[in-house]
């Protein structure tokens, strides 16, 4: 049975509802997934004369409603907001605030089992913070609702795994907190993320912070202290991590096929790695949560927005990524598939 998977709309003055409907007008979705859309059929209809839009809207309240079918767009239409209100391109706090009752209802789904994963269209950081919300991104708001601490954001693009250690810190903030216990048990959920969709004892490469990985405490120390301690201890606990590599060489592992995951230790040391590679198909994956979360990798665009000009090749990756991810969890979940022996 394919996976159901529910795109949430974005910022309905960004780009999402413009690229969330380009992408079921794609019939290769509906050969891999079962997709519906959670947002607001004011802005999909706003849209959709711009995208040639030649699919009939069906509204549900429920995804067991949806038709799933080529053709037909299935909405769970969340009427939070008129189109006059949000003009395309505008940051507001409404638009913001609606943003999150897409988020809001799509992990409500995820949590009653209705829904086998997300795929989350672009929020703008600076909407959301308008509207009073107390989250920072959508990673925090998927974290913190559903209760999952431990959490991971993931890289995806080809062959490419990269997992993060920080993400949303100050780069001063990130190196503070690239300690022994916070690497160990970075190390540890990444191999227990890796085994959930379906790579057991992968080999994860972690990536050193300093220039040359330290050259032995010449350029830091943080190799000597935090990152080589964590990777023996979690050796001993039959965890396949190596390193650390200098962060100017761990990515080029993955072509020469000498490991499945890479560990960055803060933000922009595995974006730029994955955006330098492939842009448009990089998906961010939310690893930890009681279901798998997608999100395309980059925002808003409200510069284009409304224009009938933005690509939607990330969010059809971003949603077929979603759909295989999904098959590997639910293996796992029902029959430990893939659980380590």
């Amino acid at each position: 049975m394919k996976p159901i998977i529910a795109i949430t709309m974005g910022d309905p003055a960004g780009i999402g509802p413009e690229i969330v409907l380009k992408t079921l007008n794609n019939e290769e979705i509906y050969e891999e997934v079962r997709p519906f859309i959670i947002g607001n059929v004011k802005f999909l209809e706003r849209v959709s004369q711009v995208v040639d839009n030649k699919s009939v809207f069906n509204i549900i309240s429920s995804p067991e409603e949806g038709k799933f079918k080529f053709g037909t767009v299935d909405i769970l239409n969340i009427d939070n907001a008129d189109t006059e209100e949000i003009p395309c391109g505008v940051i507001s706090a409404k638009a913001g605030a609606a943003a999150y009752d897409y988020i809001k209802k799509s992990i409500e789904l995820g949590l009653e089992k209705k829904v086998d994963g997300v795929a989350t269209a672009p929020i703008q950081k600076e909407a959301i913070h308008m509207a009073g919300i107390p989250y920072i991104g959508h990673t925090e708001m998927y974290q913190g609702i559903t209760n999952s601490p431990d959490a991971l954001t993931m890289f995806h693009v080809d062959k490419m795994r990269i997992f993060f250690l920080t993400r949303h810190l100050s780069l001063i903030n990130a190196c503070k907190y690239v300690t022994y216990d916070h690497v160990l048990e970075f190390i540890k959920n990444s191999d227990k993320a890796m085994t959930q969709l379906g790579m057991p004892n992968a080999r994860l490469a972690l990536a050193a912070l300093n220039p040359h990985g330290g050259e032995k405490g010449l350029c830091g120390d943080e190799e000597i202290t935090a990152l080589q301690p964590a990777v023996e201890t979690a050796n001993k606990n039959k965890v396949n991590v190596f390193g650390p590599i200098p962060a100017d060489s761990v990515f080029r592992l993955f072509e020469l096929q000498k490991c499945d995951a890479v560990l960055s230790l803060y933000h922009d040391q595995g974006h730029i790695a994955a955006k330098v590679h492939d842009l448009t198909r990089t998906v961010s994956i939310t690893v930890g949560l009681p279901f798998i979360r997608t999100s395309v990798d980059h925002g808003t665009a409200f510069d284009i927005a409304g224009k009938g000009i933005a690509s939607a090749k990330s969010m059809e990756e971003c949603v077929k990524v979603t759909g295989t991810y999904a098959k590997s969890i639910r293996r796992y979940e029902n029959n430990g598939t893939g659980a380590k022996k």
